[in-house]
């Protein structure tokens, strides 16, 4: 049965320049979060203080985000491209478009879940039919599901609902659940809810009797008593997989509800957590980013963050997560002033048969994966050196 919390009164999304900072916040902070996450991925805390103390900040040479951040850059490109319209019919055709019929890079498309998807689609099997595999429950929904709250700002049940349609190609059950706790959770904190209100958001979306509600709940009581404790609360002793949706997720808002939201606390608590620590601390870093803006992220962790590098999925090299964040920002506004927002932020009367890149009723649409010879259009990329919270998504 669906949770029997009312969704909490959300503060409706501010002005435009206020949403887009949220938004670059969000998707950057998601990316960073990865990025500082990426070392201690499968990690105890014992072993990170055996390595490296407490993890303060970057610990790689190079700091990239990893599957994370790729996959969050192709849900919120083919978001931007079908916004309140998309169906999992897009979703499954965007899978096989950029993904299962391409090359794939050097992590064979990612996690478990990932792999089990596109091993089904590849079988010619269709969505929901290809979520049915072993790691439906993995955290892959929550770790791309970001985007959904950013385009549905202060909308947090929408953000929930586009979330499922993304799932339905790749998760089931409490992976489902765990997407949109992410999703719900973002879209509260992009309209200013406090941290408390980010939370009751993400549980009012997930029934009440699922693992990733308890997990949630478990969390939240032991927050106020910091790090250990909700790790202590949430995790599963031994048990052999880490990107497990309801543990990831938990963790997740367990950090950034112990640091009240405070980003550099948050994405720092959930790293140092270990397990899934790419996921759980770019969870975090969407939720603190969406809640305090872009601004909030350290200058020098932010400009680390380039654009993708496609090492997991390569139709997705070259785009950067601000691109992504001022599209998602562009076609929610683009949408809520379009008297039909349910035909597509596209604008287009028929989005499946308009090829890629190709103008709409709204002029042109999101560069995406497959539209490098779209005329016309370039991707944004922040100058090196300058903070995004000051920087231009410069041409």
């Amino acid at each position: 049965m669906a949770s029997a919390a009312c969704n909490p009164p959300v503060p409706p999304p501010g002005d435009a320049a206020g949403l887009r900072e949220r938004a670059r916040g969000a998707l950057l902070g998601l990316a960073v979060g990865d990025a500082l996450g990426a070392p201690a991925e499968n990690m105890k805390p014992s072993e990170i203080r055996a390595r490296w103390g407490r993890i303060t900040g970057y610990v790689a040479d190079r700091p990239a985000g990893t599957d994370d951040t790729e996959y969050a850059i192709f849900s919120g490109l083919l978001l931007a491209r079908y916004g309140a319209a998309l169906t999992p019919v897009h979703v499954e055709a965007a899978w096989h478009e950029w993904i299962a019929d391409r090359e794939e890079g050097p992590f064979r498309g990612a996690g478990f879940s990932e792999r089990g998807t596109l091993e089904n689609l590849r079988r010619g099997l269709a969505a929901p039919i290809s979520a049915q595999h072993r790691h439906a429950w993995s955290d892959g929904l929550a770790m791309r599901a970001a985007p959904h709250g950013v385009f549905a700002a202060g909308r947090p049940a929408e953000a929930a609902r586009l979330a499922a349609v993304d799932g339905s190609v790749s998760h089931d059950g409490e992976g489902i659940y765990g997407g949109q706790a992410v999703a719900a959770g973002v879209a509260a904190a992009m309209a200013g809810a406090a941290p408390v209100a980010v939370v009751a958001s993400a549980l009012a979306v997930v029934p009440d009797d699922s693992w990733t509600a308890r997990c949630l709940r478990r969390a939240m009581t032991a927050a106020h008593r910091g790090e250990r404790a909700v790790r202590s609360a949430v995790v599963i002793g031994g048990y052999p997989w880490t990107d497990l949706a309801p543990e990831a997720v938990a963790l997740a808002f367990g950090a950034y509800a112990a640091a009240d939201g405070d980003f550099t606390d948050a994405v720092l608590t959930a790293v140092n957590m270990g397990r899934d620590a790419d996921t759980t601390a770019a969870v975090a870093g969407a939720l603190a980013g969406a809640t305090h803006g872009v601004a909030a992220i350290p200058a020098a962790w932010a400009a680390a963050i380039g654009p993708a590098r496609g090492t997991c999925l390569p139709a997705i090299a070259g785009h950067h997560v601000l691109e992504v964040a001022d599209l998602l920002t562009d076609a929610a506004r683009g949408a809520a002033g379009t008297p039909d927002a349910a035909r597509g932020v596209a604008g287009a009367p028929d989005a499946d048969a308009r090829p890629a890149g190709t103008a709409g009723a709204r002029g042109p649409g999101p560069v995406l994966p497959g539209d490098r010879a779209a005329p016309g259009r370039s991707v944004g990329v922040i100058v090196p050196g300058e903070h995004p919270a000051v920087a231009e998504v410069r041409p």
